[in-house]
């Protein structure tokens, strides 16, 4: 490993286990770390680099990962994203880029991606207005079920089972957007699924979520179980390549069986955390996390190309 490598860590919850293991991993290799909400960077054209960043003074960290982004207006996560993009625009490896994080943030370019991409996953459809959702709802019931799911949301809140079109809700309770997934039928309850944690490139854990509902996140009392040894190799291929559609160098991807048995992915989550899946993992994730990136830091300042001479100067 490179000597002194001054890592950001960036989140709002530095106590909270996953973010406190992958500190102390990163630590235990050699990094120097420092933590910091995005909120707390700021733009500053009187710092050689144009950010201020707390910890580091004129410098710039070696790497930065983005464990979690806070919610706020338009206007504060829009700068908050700009601030990842001129972390990368600096040169400063970004573990997720920003444009990662928006595409699996929005819900609706994350399945634009992963279809064009050629991952398999449930028929999605985004619009606008009450009175476009009920067309699309309509038409689309007459085949199954749909999952209205918040365009932004996470661990399972705001997700809403449309049986017909009066289950949709008012504009107001939805942005405006509608999001609508063909659900997908199985076997419960109670219901399975998997998440799978894939890090640079490959998958290093998954689980197998088991819940009473058919909304089986471990934040809504999913129980988390050991995925068994023949349902794996498929798993793991499926989420590296939903992983790398989005350009995420680590990422919870969210897989479901059909009654069929073929594999759809559901979603990909860029700011995944693992305190469940850890219970049920082999590998540990915090550590694979510490020695992805550090290995990819080492690889890339031994590929630097150094800089040149000028003749006469000194």
């Amino acid at each position: 490993m490179p000597a002194h490598q001054r890592i950001l860590v960036v989140n709002e919850k530095p106590e909270a286990p996953p973010n406190r293991s992958l500190v102390l991993s990163l630590r235990a290799r050699g990094a120097t770390v420092e933590t910091a909400p995005l909120s707390a960077i700021a733009f500053s054209t009187a710092s050689a680099s144009g950010l201020a960043i707390p910890g580091f003074g004129e410098a710039l960290p070696n790497a930065v990962l983005v464990r979690s982004i806070a919610a706020g207006s338009f206007e504060a996560v829009t700068r908050r994203l700009g601030v990842l993009h001129a972390l990368g625009g600096l040169g400063v490896p970004v573990w997720n880029p920003a444009a990662a994080i928006e595409r699996c943030v929005d819900k609706s370019t994350a399945s634009f991606v992963l279809n064009k991409a050629g991952v398999p996953t449930p028929p999605t459809f985004a619009v606008e207005g009450l009175a476009t959702a009920r067309v699309v709802a309509e038409r689309e019931l007459r085949r199954t079920r749909l999952v209205l799911k918040p365009l932004f949301g996470a661990q399972g809140r705001g997700i809403v089972m449309i049986d017909g079109v009066r289950d949709l809700p008012p504009e107001e309770d939805v942005g405006g957007v509608y999001y609508l997934q063909h659900y997908v039928p199985r076997a419960g309850p109670p219901f399975r699924d998997f998440r799978v944690f894939v890090c640079a490139g490959k998958a290093v854990a998954m689980m197998c979520r088991r819940g009473e509902s058919w909304i089986t996140n471990v934040s809504r009392g999913g129980i988390p179980e050991a995925v068994d040894a023949a349902s794996r190799a498929p798993l793991e291929r499926l989420a590296a390549a939903a992983a790398g559609a989005v350009g995420t160098r680590f990422a919870g991807v969210d897989i479901v069986r059909t009654g069929d048995g073929a594999l759809l992915v559901l979603e990909v989550n860029s700011m995944p955390a693992w305190s469940g899946l850890q219970t049920v993992a082999e590998a540990n994730v915090a550590d694979a996390i510490a020695d992805a990136l550090l290995a990819f830091l080492e690889k890339r300042a031994a590929t630097a190309t150094p800089r040149r001479a000028v003749p006469g100067g000194r």
